[in-house]
């Protein structure tokens, strides 16, 4: 369909007739939903509600991942001419796959924030439909595995990420980015034992039994091997994604804000991504995406990749069965 016929700029964010179908809409204008998927509260009969967490109070470091929900759909309204590429079905066409906008809630009352949070997802759970949510920082996994775990129960965490985020900290009312996963443990919300962290490169002496395959295993092992390992690991269980964009080092996503050296590349994370086909991913988020960091954009393209490919791995299992 060629793109200088005005019969197919009607934006396809608000305009489309039902939710599926590609996008042939210019990507320098037009509504940027993820994907060019409809703007939606109506949650009826969607497979994914992709949402946005513009929330960066957690951090411990620089700021600036509110800022990360738009500037990952910005980016992505690059990619929804095509089927995503290698995954042999075309989730854009065969699924409902809507843009179901971003969480309110008030950025004064903090406190507040993640009750609002795992409200927020819960009512999506119970429309029947997977989350798959653009942040913010990386704190937001834990009321969203709130959410998760009274639905599904314990889950295994699949992290991608340069931290493992488990640093003790028995105080749940604390909102803090590096502890968040120790208290999702510490719940119940996570089986650790089925449970893997990917990419890690910085020292935390207590893993809390989650298995930890680090940066150099990666490099040394290479992603096929890697995507393999996870997979023996995790098996059939019920499987939360998160990626953290400083699992890939910053050559990568500069724009981040605890960047760490050593890291996967955009290669490395694909490919693994896409040889994990086949697991029983039940939610996912993208998170740490810090524009303000990334004059050109490419952690924001990255982010927008990365959230794409956990999309493919939520429907494979129903595309093929």
């Amino acid at each position: 369909m060629p793109l200088n016929d005005a019969k197919t700029q009607v934006d396809t964010a608000i305009n489309r007739k039902g939710t599926k179908g590609l996008a042939y809409e210019n990507t320098f204008g037009g509504v940027t939903s993820f994907l060019r998927r409809t703007y939606t509260k109506d949650l009826t009969g969607a497979d994914i509600a992709v949402t946005g967490v513009p929330f960066d109070q957690a951090v411990t470091n620089r700021p600036g991942t509110r800022l990360g929900p738009r500037a990952i759909r910005e980016a992505s309204a690059l990619q929804p001419y095509d089927p995503p590429y290698g995954w042999g079905f075309d989730p854009l066409s065969d699924f409902s796959i809507i843009d179901y906008g971003d969480l309110a809630f008030d950025y004064a009352r903090v406190s507040d924030f993640p009750a609002a949070l795992t409200d927020h997802i819960r009512t999506i759970l119970q429309a029947g439909a997977a989350s798959l949510v653009l942040g913010g920082d990386h704190y937001i996994s834990f009321p969203i595995l709130r959410a998760y775990a009274e639905r599904h129960g314990p889950l295994s965490l699949l992290q991608f990420d340069a931290h493992s985020d488990t640093w003790p900290d028995d105080d749940m009312d604390r909102i803090d980015h590096g502890t968040m996963f120790y208290k999702a443990v510490k719940e119940g919300l996570i089986d650790p034992a089925r449970s893997v962290q990917v990419g890690i490169r910085t020292t935390n002496a207590d893993a809390l039994g989650v298995n930890i395959i680090d940066a150099r295993e990666v490099h040394l092992n290479g992603p096929v091997a890697t995507a393999q390992k996870i997979k023996d690991i995790i098996g059939d269980t019920q499987t939360y994604l998160t990626f953290d964009i400083d699992c890939l080092d910053p050559a990568f996503a500069p724009g981040t804000g605890t960047p760490i050296w050593g890291g996967l590349s955009s290669g490395q994370a694909a490919i693994i991504l896409r040889d994990l086909a086949g697991l029983n991913v039940v939610g996912g988020d993208v998170v740490e995406v810090s524009p303000p960091f990334d004059p050109t954009g490419a952690t924001a393209v990255a982010g927008a990749h990365a959230a794409t490919e956990i999309m493919c791995l939520m429907l494979w299992n129903k595309a093929n069965q």
